[in-house]
């Protein structure tokens, strides 16, 4: 009896992670976006125009390389689609980010710290 249990278990684990990991990834993004903005407005981290954020605290490190982890990723797949370089196509987000950011946001241009 117990031997089937773990077959029925063994197999379903898979299934139902298979299900609920896209999911919870599916609630993380708009955590993710809520944690950046707040972080923007309280200033802890600002935009770069290169296209990743940098904490202006220490204590917002962490989240600012993930959030520079997602970005890379992404950054990285849109430069292979398109054959050229990631530092480019992060520059050209950076632009459009830079645009998008409400007033109030720190952003890096020149090594030199502005508030939008």
């Amino acid at each position: 009896m117990q031997r089937i249990s773990n077959m029925i278990f063994k197999k379903s684990l898979p299934k139902i992670f298979g299900v609920i990991l896209p999911v919870l990834a599916l609630y993380a993004v708009p955590v993710w976006a809520d944690s950046l903005e707040n972080l923007r407005a309280s200033g802890a981290i600002g935009e770069a125009s290169t296209g990743y954020v940098i904490a202006r605290e220490p204590s917002a490190q962490a989240e600012a390389d993930a959030i520079n982890a997602k970005r890379k990723a992404i950054y990285q797949e849109k430069a292979a689609a398109q054959g050229i370089d990631p530092n480019q196509v992060g520059k050209v987000y950076a632009e459009e980010i830079i645009q998008k950011v409400p007033a109030g946001t720190w952003i890096q241009i020149n090594g030199q710290w502005i508030k939008k």
